[in-house]
């Protein structure tokens, strides 16, 4: 499927156009970002969000800044670069892909040999285009392989946003949709509404519309009555960092579910990336949880709904035990049951040079 909306693009001017995500679904806006720390900002305030989305945005934000500096001496861009990277990698703490792409500009930057700065800047943009691109192919193979897993008209229930939205393009559980729905499967779609910033009903819902894939939209607290019901065949979801165990830390409202679907025999597919894959934590206790602003839960849009001064916990993330994965499916493989041993060889197969 052709996307109608892009979620980020370079500009040629320097610029980087980010689709900002707090106006959907009411309207389309674009912020221009020209330098690191705007989007950064962009990241923080949640205009892109997103595990692969963010890391995209992220190499975008560290070439955007290659090339406000791209005038000045070669040594300059290198000793003024080190800020852009360090205000990037404090935007936000769970999705890995952040600091997965950090890196990789980063090691394109030590491993410059160019003489000027404007040499520098059109490395690390070429860099970036390239992650971009094979996030793009990546949700595309991803969702080719998920597609195979669902039953013909299958109902399927999602949770937060993990589409063209999240990603470069296509999406990872929405991709799996989409790609099945190209092939001739009539699938159609519950998403949860996702407590407390709705980006199931604001962007899932939304996306879906405009590819008129069927979506009804539900109360994140009615999905075991769907569940119960027999109403639904699968659980996809996306993801924002999976350890090497195989647990797997995703929006705040997905722990609950993989329960619920194990309680019903529904199967629970996980929907990401190679990137998101962090081999140095061992296990879901290990992943940094972001906390998000007590007035995300308190009200919105100007409006309190409760008390001045109430306690709030709103962790933005949950850890789902890969006990509770039926499969994770990546770009190069779907892992049945995954688990540190399984992940470990696909980690091996990766890295051998005749893979």
């Amino acid at each position: 499927m052709t996307m109608a909306f892009h979620t980020l693009r370079w500009v040629d001017d320097g610029t980087v156009e980010i689709l900002d995500q707090r106006r959907l679904p009411t309207g389309v806006e674009y912020l221009r970002a020209t330098s690191a720390e705007q989007v950064a900002d962009a990241i923080r305030v949640l205009a892109v969000r997103g595990a692969p989305a963010i890391g995209c945005a992220a190499a975008y934000g560290v070439a955007v800044e290659a090339h406000r500096l791209s005038k000045l001496p070669a040594a300059d861009v290198r000793s003024g670069l080190p800020a852009a990277f360090r205000v990037l990698e404090t935007s936000r703490p769970t999705a890995v892909n952040l600091f997965w792409a950090l890196n990789r500009m980063g090691t394109v930057l030590a491993r410059s040999t160019d003489t000027t700065g404007a040499g520098i800047a059109a490395s690390l943009l070429r860099e970036a285009r390239q992650i971009h691109a094979e996030d793009i192919a990546a949700n595309h193979r991803m969702g080719a392989l998920g597609a195979a897993l669902l039953p013909h008209g299958a109902r399927v229930l999602t949770h937060c946003n993990a589409g063209a939205l999240a990603t470069a393009g296509h999406g990872t559980a929405l991709g799996i949709i989409r790609s099945a729905v190209a092939a001739g499967n009539p699938v159609t779609v519950f998403a949860d509404e996702t407590r407390p910033v709705l980006q199931g009903a604001r962007l899932t819902a939304w996306e879906l519309q405009q590819d008129g894939i069927p979506v009804t939209l539900l109360p994140d607290v009615a999905a075991a009555t769907l569940l119960a019901r027999g109403a639904i065949d699968a659980v996809i979801v996306g993801a924002d960092r999976v350890a090497a165990n195989g647990d797997v830390a995703n929006k705040v409202g997905t722990y609950p579910l993989a329960v619920l679907a194990d309680r019903h025999g529904v199967p629970f597919y996980v929907a990401c990336p190679r990137s998101t894959l962090d081999f140095s934590i061992a296990t879901g206790a290990g992943i940094p949880i972001e906390a998000r602003a007590a007035d995300e839960v308190t009200g919105f849009g100007g409006v309190t709904w409760a008390p001045e001064g109430v306690a709030v916990f709103n962790p933005a993330f949950d850890v789902t035990p890969a006990s509770l994965v039926t499969a994770l499916v990546t770009e190069s493989a779907v892992i049945h049951r995954p688990d540190r041993i399984k992940l470990a060889v696909l980690d091996t197969a990766e890295r051998s040079p005749s893979a």
